[in-house]
């Protein structure tokens, strides 16, 4: 038995994971816009190199963002039609969360440390989530993590203004485009975040919904888009009377 997880918020990524936690295959292509073409072909290899058939499956893990409408909506609609038609759940988990527990296994963060995970959101703002380590390593050897603030999207220099990133690791792809916030944070070591994650995994995406489904954690697959789409239906023609 084993979960699919995909995650469109960033990247492209998809992983398939033994109800054990351990990673059976993987894919990730960094790329933006042509999640559509990449995502199923990418979904069969992974069923195909670790000789999985989709009838073993127990659920679909979905990355619920935050990200922009388009990317974001293809995996979460591929996650729900592919657990469809499999009769099991899709089980959510915030893209961000997943960078998070990443980010605090690969930088070695202890309890009671904070991590500032930003994603790119385009018109020079960022997606952002602070969160606090509980435990550093917890079930499927993921971190327990809290959330202190977010998710929420904003421009990066408000975020600083704001002191969202004082006192925390700052992670994440908004970190690298926007050298600000990690200025404003602490420092990851002397290498720099080199070996800190800047878009989801998505085998970390599966460990973290098979710890909450285990735990009893309620994991909807709703989108956290946090603002409307650029692409808006035309308001109609306002009705002329005499």
């Amino acid at each position: 038995m084993a979960v699919l997880a995909v995650d469109t918020s960033a990247a492209v990524t998809v992983a398939l994971v033994g109800e054990g936690g351990e990673r059976l295959a993987a894919r990730s292509v960094d790329e933006q816009r042509r999640h559509a073409e990449l995502l199923a072909p990418m979904i069969e290899e992974v069923l195909a190199e670790s000789g999985t058939d989709r009838s073993d499956l127990t659920a679909v893990v979905a990355g619920t963002g935050p990200a922009p409408f388009t990317g974001l909506r293809v995996g979460l609609v591929t996650a729900r039609t592919f657990a469809l038609a499999l009769g099991v759940p899709v089980l959510g988990v915030p893209s961000l969360d997943a960078i998070a527990a990443e980010a605090v296994s690969a930088l070695g963060l202890a309890p009671d440390a904070e991590v500032l995970v930003t994603a790119d959101a385009r018109r020079r703002e960022v997606y952002w989530a602070r969160y606090r380590v509980v435990a550093h390593e917890g079930p499927h050897a993921v971190p327990v993590l809290e959330t202190v603030a977010g998710p929420e999207v904003g421009a990066a220099a408000a975020v600083v203004e704001a002191g969202h990133a004082a006192g925390a690791v700052v992670v994440g792809r908004g970190a690298a485009l926007y050298p600000e916030l990690a200025a404003a944070g602490l420092p990851v070591g002397d290498d720099g975040s080199g070996d800190a994650p800047v878009v989801p995994d998505a085998v970390v995406l599966a460990r973290l919904a098979l710890a909450r489904r285990a735990a009893g954690v309620d994991q909807p697959g709703e989108p956290l888009y946090l603002r409307r789409p650029d692409a808006q239906v035309p308001a109609g023609a306002k009705r002329v009377t005499a």
